[in-house]
């Protein structure tokens, strides 16, 4: 039976060794659709995910992973990749999209300021923030913000920098909704930032716009493989209420 919400959080463990077990592909699978479903800034979803079953392919990524344990001991190997050089083409498919959903002839007057609104967003907004050429407008377009805000609250994260930052923390999210769906059906995961990300893109054939956002092994635990009980800051050392 497959766990809550709060049952598979708890049973989540980063898990450094794992069983000879094989995995099911398709359940693996299905996670990955649960990842696709994960909150993202501007619904632009500047993610892709790497399910790697190749065996070839699963030995070569542990060699880019240093050899960790986890990584050479995993059935399969998931790398959620972070593309903000896709936005242009993500904010097209939002735009197809809506004139899609509002394609007909009855919509009311609310329903075409709403569509107005959501496509100027896509197709005027987006281009502002995410267009750059070598950070040098990022900056400008820094600047010009930071003196519009002493007069009124405006986005100030338009830097290259910044834009690099939304599309990893959006692809952060996507990665925690698989491990949580894994461990939902009694599987287990081990995020991991060690790797040599060049060689990581090379085995995979990434384009140069892409960017390694974690490398998440799977399997199913063995014994060995939780190293300790888990540890956390007491909860009242990070929970403030305002």
């Amino acid at each position: 039976m497959e766990k809550t919400v709060s049952e598979a959080i708890g049973y989540r463990r980063s898990t450094r060794v794992y069983k000879e077990d094989d995995i099911d592909t398709e359940k693996v699978r299905q996670c990955l659709v649960n990842a696709s479903l994960a909150p993202t800034s501007s619904n632009l979803q500047l993610w892709e995910f790497y399910h790697v079953t190749n065996k070839t392919k699963l030995e070569a990524l542990a060699q880019a992973c240093f050899n960790q344990s986890a990584a050479k001991t995993a059935k399969q190997l998931v790398v959620v990749v972070a593309r903000k050089d896709l936005w242009r083409k993500r904010a097209k498919a939002n735009i197809d999209f809506l004139n899609k959903v509002y394609d007909r002839d009855d919509l009311s007057e609310r329903d075409l300021k709403r569509k107005k609104m959501a496509t100027n967003y896509y197709g005027k907004l987006i281009p502002t923030i995410y267009t750059d050429f070598l950070g040098i407008l990022g900056y400008i377009k820094f600047v010009v913000f930071q003196v519009i805000g002493l007069f009124k609250p405006i986005y100030r994260q338009t830097r290259l920098s910044d834009m690099r930052i939304v599309a990893h923390k959006s692809a952060g999210l996507a990665a925690q909704n698989f491990m949580t769906s894994m461990a939902a059906i009694g599987y287990d995961t081990c995020p991991m930032e060690g790797s040599d990300t060049l060689r990581v893109k090379q085995i995979l054939d990434l384009p140069r716009g892409a960017e390694i956002n974690m490398v998440i092994c799977c399997g199913i635990r063995d014994e060995k493989g939780i190293y300790g009980p888990r540890f956390r800051v007491p909860f009242e050392s990070v929970y403030f209420e305002v």
